[in-house]
């Protein structure tokens, strides 16, 4: 179960759950290839859960011009 950060503010970061769901996936891809962390801490010690936190914190982006997550 999602506790932190609550989905109700993913969802005011992205505009719905298929889209929340897809930039979670690539960006948490990317950590785990080495990609450099955008925060200082984290809460989750996962890279899905990661992601999740830099999505909330609105470090990763979707562009509206091309539908692909920018990080």
């Amino acid at each position: 179960m999602l506790l932190y950060p609550s989905v109700d503010k993913l969802l005011e970061r992205v505009n719905s759950r298929y889209s929340l769901i897809m930039l979670a996936s690539k960006r948490a891809h990317e950590l785990e290839a080495g990609a450099k962390p955008m925060l200082d801490s984290y809460e989750s010690p996962k890279t899905i859960g990661r992601a999740l936190e830099e999505i909330a914190a609105g470090k990763v982006i979707i562009d509206p011009d091309e539908n692909e997550p920018l990080s």
